[in-house]
């Protein structure tokens, strides 16, 4: 579409040019008073002509009253003049005045107004034929690798600049080692790695590791997205693999990064278009350029995949990738690691301890970590601040897991009210149960698509939930759809998202964590996926409709006991429910420590008797 518009400005222009030239001479001829050479000779011999100044074949007349006018002859115009009959004594008063034409007038006089436009037109052809072209050579390049290549020397990183990651760094190190020096490995007749796959969620540091590792050993980095082997024409994507990796052997020793490469990777066969899929095409031409490599060529293929079930198992033998490398979400201690890389070259303010805001981010990527640490900034500029606080770093926590605040979005009383007693209730039953996670905050002003929020955090990392975890947590969920029938004697809407989340929880304690005192430790269900797209389509039932139905008795079981125990925890402590959810409608937010000491100083009015 650009080169189109480019196309029809330049066709206008040379159009404008073309008319305007011939609306110039033609102007040219039509401005100037042009007479026959009898009247010139008539002129002359009235005395009414004063200086004849001749060109070539032209003659510029000045008149006695300093009017002007040309005439064009043939030949001599004194000859021409002498045959009509005037005589050398008529032309002693008129000054006769003979110039040489030169090139250049001659030029763009006679010869330029015939050969302009022609002039024109082959410029316009040439243009044209230029662009076609261009048009002709980008068709043929389409096979050629869109691979971006970074400089090491130039954009160089390392594992200093990596925090976390620390086992993934460990094993990418060897790497290194082969790319430095691959004769030591080769002399002992170790084979160098073909490949290397990190796999991990988004945002988890997986190209940063890749470009350390290039960084570290100092040679070119090749990065292309998986996305871009394809294309809508067939046989693209096998062409740029061929003609990236063609480019790779000859910067040896290098590093050909592929990132989400389950965009071609997916299982073989499962595609819309049977083997001949052009997905398919590439992924078998990936194959073939990897086993094809020379047992001497220092090349190393990283790929990065968060979906490593639906790659191809030919992708994943040993001789392609050989190594897979796990990038976890970071722990407190990484966290805290990352959050001091990304807070350099930032006026961190003194007092800021990083360390607590790494407790209040369990589950951030590095991804989330780095988002955090900017809005803070944002947020400090925005207020006029020299320095980020922490202040601006704990609300940048919030914005990042829920989104801005919607203070646009204003209550009635009645529903700020029903919305103070719903968090106030998730945050009373988790307060009251031994396995649930800490209340960190408790507000009611809403942010994102919720219309309130009670945060709460583990004290601890956990990595394995045991079963009273999880009842504690289902309760917790149900908390504030008791607290609504309790206080309201009825529900609203707002629960919804609760009722979903601890359905599927209770679902999943049944199904797959064999938590289920009556169906024992057994798994129930097969998701079926669509490879190609990689999603779940559905789940196959491998079990009767009767064990189905103790299924669904079980869920329930687990919900109704979960309820249970908020509905207690609420009716028994409805005094503190109702001073929770009165300085939630005053205050709008409950911080922590607040909450805990509305938890500490409450008594019930029966012991204060």
């Amino acid at each position: 579409m650009k080169n189109l518009f480019k196309n029809i400005l330049l066709a206008l222009i040379i159009f404008i040019l073309l008319v305007s030239t011939f609306s110039g001479f033609s102007n040219l001829f039509k401005k100037e008073n042009v007479i026959s050479l009898s009247q010139l000779a008539a002129k002359i011999k009235a005395d009414e002509v004063k200086n004849i100044a001749i060109t070539a074949n032209r003659a510029a007349i000045t008149f006695a009253d300093n009017t002007t006018a040309a005439a064009v002859t043939e030949g001599s115009l004194l000859e021409n003049l002498k045959g009509l009959g005037v005589e050398p004594k008529d032309l002693a008063d008129v000054n006769l005045e003979v110039k040489e034409a030169s090139g250049f007038g001659f030029v763009l006089l006679n010869i330029l107004p015939a050969v302009l436009p022609f002039l024109l037109i082959l410029v316009f052809f040439w243009l044209m034929f230029r662009q076609a072209r261009s048009g002709q050579m980008q068709a043929f390049s389409f096979g050629a690798s869109q691979a971006k290549v970074f400089d090491p020397n130039k954009e160089k990183v390392t594992f200093k600049e990596v925090a976390g990651c620390h086992e993934a760094k460990e094993e990418l190190r060897e790497i290194v080692e082969f790319l430095r020096s691959p004769g030591k490995f080769l002399n002992m007749g170790a084979r160098i790695p073909r490949g290397v796959i990190l796999i991990g969620a988004p945002g988890t540091g997986k190209t940063l590791l890749a470009r350390a590792v290039a960084g570290e050993a100092n040679v070119p980095f090749f990065h292309i997205s998986g996305s871009e082997f394809v294309e809508m024409f067939v046989g693209v994507g096998a062409a740029r693999v061929r003609d990236l990796f063609k480019t790779a052997k000859k910067n040896t020793p290098a590093i050909v990064f592929i990132d989400e490469i389950d965009a071609v990777g997916r299982h073989r066969g499962a595609g819309l278009g049977g083997g001949h899929d052009e997905r398919e095409q590439t992924l078998n031409q990936i194959l073939v350029e990897m086993d094809g490599f020379e047992r001497d060529t220092n090349i190393i293929v990283i790929a990065a995949t968060n979906r490593p079930d639906i790659l191809d198992p030919a992708l994943l033998r040993p001789g392609r990738f050989d190594r897979r490398i796990i990038v976890d979400e970071p722990d407190l201690k990484q966290r805290e690691e990352i959050l001091q890389i990304h807070a350099q070259g930032k006026p961190i303010a003194r007092e800021v301890v990083l360390k607590k805001i790494a407790e209040r981010t369990p589950g951030f990527s590095g991804a989330d970590l780095a988002n955090l640490v900017n809005e803070a900034a944002i947020l400090a500029a925005r207020r006029n601040q020299k320095e980020v606080s922490q202040t601006e770093l704990i609300e940048s926590i919030e914005k990042v897991m829920l989104g801005p605040e919607r203070k646009s979005k204003i209550y009635s009383p009645k529903e700020k009210e029903i919305v103070a007693y719903h968090e106030a209730g998730h945050a009373l039953v988790a307060a009251s149960l031994p396995n649930a996670d800490a209340v960190h905050k408790i507000s009611i002003v809403s942010r994102g698509r919720a219309g309130g929020y009670t945060l709460k955090l583990p004290t601890e990392e956990i990595n394995f939930y045991s079963k009273a975890k999880f009842a504690d947590e289902l309760a917790t969920l149900l908390g504030g759809y008791a607290a609504e029938k309790v206080v309201f004697n009825d529900v609203t809407t707002g629960p919804c998202s609760d009722l979903k989340i601890a359905s599927d929880l209770a679902r999943r304690l049944v199904t797959e964590y064999g938590m289920s005192e009556k169906m024992g430790p057994v798994t129930f269900g097969d998701k079926e996926r669509l490879v190609f797209l990689g999603k779940e389509l559905s789940e196959h039932r491998n079990y009767s409709e009767n064990v189905a139905t103790k299924i669904d008795g079980e869920v329930s079981l687990f919900i109704n006991r979960a309820y249970k125990t908020a509905l207690r925890v609420v009716k028994e402590k409805r005094e503190l429910l109702n001073k929770i959810a009165g300085v939630l409608v005053e205050k709008e937010t409950i911080e922590q420590h607040e909450f805990q000491e509305l938890i500490k100083n409450w008594q019930p009015s029966g012991a204060m008797a």
